[in-house]
């Protein structure tokens, strides 16, 4: 019925979720009545759910004419846990309960308004990149109170059949119950990989969930505890009130088998599988052993994410051949690319202009190779779109990639080689690395000023950086030694009233009011 595309806010300049309903399935007005009915309550039933583990919606479009009709939602960069999802490997039991966890203690807000999710299966969760577990699709779900049970064209139930309660495959009133039955599966299946019914059609899964015991976990899996398996089965009992009272006390009886707070990962348990990609993959254990901790220092100091298959810009790449039409038709792309971003920049739509340019930066590699020329100066593009948008984190690794390669292609001493190094060394200074990022700066006038003179516009910039790093520090008199000296030489170059000279001169003033004042006075 409707699609999910990676969108922008042009307002925030943010990527967004847009969800919308595609033309072609409106076939009627009834039809788009209903859907315009599920957005509406999609949209307000997850505003009204305020927990992190559910992703936040910022705009819903409902026109009456039903032509256009779209939620704008928070983007949630993740992966569903079906990926992980092995018949013949196990998950850890540690992480399988963090996911379980997580998701019961969203559950716990959601009943509380009172709402029921109604489709809970592993293609609706997403464990992000820092761990945190996204419940996905509240589209279909419905504030309690209306006991609407029904919301399709066809009349048929809502849900998904692997996961659906007895009550609800009878087309009985839904209770919160019902979500922790399709816990219990989801649960079930991360432990052991496979679902707790697999019935060959839809026929044979309803009469499964209604008639049929599960499978218990220890024949399963020889590691499960028996407590865990007992809770599961627990979940799947078939009358809705024989299960546990509500989902506060399911998260009691996980909270055995979590972390404590500061835990180290131990090797009581083996690692994730290889087939799970386990150098990349997320640790939802990871908010019960450090709630609420600070980013790690890797992500602070700048360090660039692995990338799974190689580095997509290493050198060396085999280059296919390519037409004279086709290489004038990829030019025509990359021109269109650079418009679309220059109007971007007018409307300081930064992080937009990164992702456009992006785009063509991969399909441009693959064709011309990583060093060609026009590809090195996109990745420059979007270097400088990340540094503009503020992003100095995603901007630093960036610019170290093209000083090197800037380098090999063109020399040290090119100008776009030690550009990329002086706006490496000011993402550093963005970041706090002071230390670091007078030195990157303080080497790359070295070379400026052999080649260019001490007055050029790179050798006048870089000195203002450096004295204003050095104030930053505190240095005021070693400041005082850069800027004094350039202030001079910008008097006879640009003059004194020239906006760069009017600023040095004003930050030259307050070192002065600072170092002729009482030591013991505040720091200005």
């Amino acid at each position: 019925m409707g699609d999910v595309w990676r969108g922008f806010d042009a307002v925030l300049d943010r990527p967004v979720a847009v969800k919308l309903v595609r033309p072609q399935a409106v076939t009627s007005p009834q039809v788009a009545e209903e859907f315009e009915k599920r957005f509406r309550r999609e949209a307000r039933v997850t505003a009204r759910i305020q927990h992190p583990g559910v992703p936040q919606v910022y705009d819903a479009v409902l026109d009456e004419s039903y032509e256009q009709l779209f939620l704008v939602m928070e983007l949630v960069d993740g992966v569903p846990l079906t990926a992980y999802v092995h018949p013949d490997e196990h998950l850890p039991v540690s992480w399988a309960v963090a996911v379980a966890a997580q998701v019961a203690t969203v559950l716990s807000y959601a009943h509380e308004v009172p709402v029921v999710h109604r489709d809970l299966k592993p293609g609706n969760i997403l464990v992000a990149r820092d761990g945190t577990v996204k419940v996905l699709d509240f589209g279909i779900a419905a504030i309690l109170r209306t006991d609407v049970t029904k919301l399709t064209a066809t009349g048929s139930p809502i849900g998904t059949y692997r996961y659906m309660a007895p009550e609800q495959v009878r087309g009985a009133r839904v209770t919160p119950s019902t979500d922790l039955y399709a816990l219990g599966c989801v649960l079930h299946e991360l432990l052991c990989g496979r679902p707790v019914f697999a019935g060959d059609n839809e026929f044979q899964l309803m009469t499964q969930h209604v008639a049929n015991a599960p499978t218990p976990l220890g024949q399963l899996r020889a590691d499960v505890p028996p407590e865990l398996e007992e809770l599961v089965l627990d979940l799947l009992l078939k009358a809705p009130e024989a299960r546990p009272v509500d989902v506060q006390a399911v998260y009691e009886r996980l909270r055995p088998f979590l972390p404590s707070p500061a835990d180290e990962p131990g090797d009581e348990e083996a690692p994730l599988p290889d087939w799970a990609g386990s150098a990349g993959v997320p640790d939802p254990t990871g908010v019960f052993r450090r709630p609420y901790a600070p980013r790690s220092r890797a992500a602070v100091n700048g360090a660039a994410p692995a990338v799974q298959g190689g580095d997509p810009h290493a050198p060396g790449a085999p280059v296919p051949a390519l037409a004279p039409a086709q290489r004038e038709e990829l030019r025509e792309q990359i021109r269109e690319v650079y418009d679309h971003c220059e109007a971007l920049w007018d409307e300081d739509r930064f992080s937009q202009a990164a992702e456009v340019v992006g785009e063509m930066i991969e399909t441009a590699a693959r064709v011309l190779g990583s060093e060609n020329g026009a590809v090195l100066a996109l990745r420059r593009r979007r270097a400088f779109s990340r540094q503009l948008a503020g992003d100095h984190r995603a901007a630093l690794p960036e610019f170290e990639a093209l000083a090197d390669a800037f380098a090999r292609v063109s020399g040290p001493h090119n100008e776009a080689t030690l550009d990329c190094r002086a706006q490496a060394a000011r993402c550093r200074g963005e970041l706090g690395q002071v230390t670091e990022a007078l030195a990157g700066l303080g080497d790359v006038l070295e070379t400026v000023r052999a080649i260019d003179g001490d007055v050029s516009e790179n050798a006048v910039e870089l000195r203002r950086d450096i004295g204003m790093l050095l104030l930053a520090q505190g240095r005021a008199a070693e400041a005082f030694g850069v800027l004094d000296p350039l202030h001079a030489d910008l008097c006879l170059v640009l003059g004194p009233r020239h906006e760069l000279t009017a600023e040095v001169a004003d930050t030259l003033a307050l070192i002065r009011l600072d170092l002729d004042g009482d030591a013991s006075g505040p720091p200005l």
